[in-house]
């Protein structure tokens, strides 16, 4: 069996091709620039007017190139799809100077430079490891985004803490945050992913919880009983506790307003159940959902860019490398998500 596993993060997109005749460290791995980052940059290098096609993808970098392109003067036409990258209200998408076009006309933007955007190219990344002889064959697919979810009516951080207590309305494990074609039309930017990779066998999940899924296939770490994981990344941070396997809370925030101090006194409460929503949320952090205590905290597993934010936090430490390498955080979870539902 082969799996390739692919954690769309906002610095990194860090892929593994995984073959169950082999040991796991020794799969193909590859971490490159995030497909964000790659788009923002070849917006800053243009000098012309922009003509966006494509879907919807992770924003950040991208957003800043845009507003940076109109500032100088250029236009920029983007298909509705792709415009749902800079914000899901596409009115608010045109406040910002930028054009919508329903479906494109080639003959309307002949002299516009032209990016396709989406958030995972198999192409490139076979084009790749062809350079090293390696064909991109594999049996199953594995992406891992975060999505916010959009709902009109409701704020993006209110809106994915609603969805996260629909799911998590009992201790599950990590391996249930998964979806196999079914999913739901107000997560956006997987719903892009599902239609740029609709001839695959697709897992899709969120990347935190990708990530916090990994974390627990640590060799040194598969025995604790009762503990906490933590994905700092780049722009948001996850942190869930978990006893038996089974995920009992989490709390989400931005990594730019977390200090150790603030660390360690989340995670103390996340694990004795006292944290609330709302003190996350008025921290301008996403929020908090807790189901109940777990008996103590044997580690704290670590994993994300960000994770020296922990070395002064007086918490026994772990930095998980699943896979021999904490940048396959995510890729692991997915490809444990995926054995572990296709072996039932």
């Amino acid at each position: 069996m082969k799996i390739l596993a692919v954690d769309v993060g906002q610095g990194t997109q860090d892929i593994l091709l995984y073959d169950s005749h082999k040991n796991i460290e020794n799969s193909i791995k590859l971490v490159l620039p995030s497909p964000t980052r790659i788009f923002s940059s070849k917006i800053n290098k243009l000098n012309k007017d922009i003509f966006i096609s494509g879907e919807t993808m992770g924003g950040g970098p991208i957003n800043k190139a845009i507003e940076k392109h109109l500032i100088k003067g250029y236009r920029v036409v983007m298909e509705e799809n792709a415009a749902k990258t800079i914000r899901d209200d596409l009115k608010k998408v045109k406040k910002l100077g930028i054009e919508i076009v329903s479906e494109r006309n080639n003959d309307d933007f002949t002299d516009f430079a032209k990016i396709d955007l989406k958030d995972v190219d198999l192409r490139a990344i076979g084009m790749a490891l062809s350079f090293f002889d390696i064909k991109l064959e594999f049996d199953y697919l594995g992406v891992a985004v975060q999505d916010h979810g959009y709902n009109q009516m409701m704020g993006d951080r209110n809106f994915r803490f609603l969805k996260i207590r629909e799911k998590l309305n009992k201790p599950i494990a990590p391996e249930e945050f998964f979806y196999r074609g079914n999913v739901p039309d107000y997560f956006t930017r997987m719903k892009a992913v599902s239609r740029t990779l609709s001839k695959f066998e697709l897992f899709l999940m969120d990347s935190k919880f990708a990530s916090v899924c990994g974390a627990t296939k640590d060799p040194q770490v598969e025995n604790l009983d009762s503990y906490v994981v933590i994905d700092i990344g780049n722009g948001h941070t996850l942190a869930a506790s978990i006893e038996n396997g089974k995920i009992k809370g989490i709390f989400e925030h931005h990594t730019g307003s977390l200090t150790p101090e603030k660390i360690e006194i989340y995670i103390k409460k996340l694990a004795d159940a006292t944290i609330t929503h709302d003190e996350i949320h008025d921290d301008h952090g996403h929020g908090a959902w807790v189901l109940e205590p777990i008996t103590k905290i044997q580690k704290v597993l670590v994993t994300g860019p960000r994770r020296e934010l922990m070395d002064k936090v007086p918490l026994p430490v772990y930095n998980a490398t699943p896979a021999g390498d904490v940048m396959m955080t995510g890729p692991v979870g997915l490809i444990n998500c995926i054995k572990h539902h296709i072996m039932k």
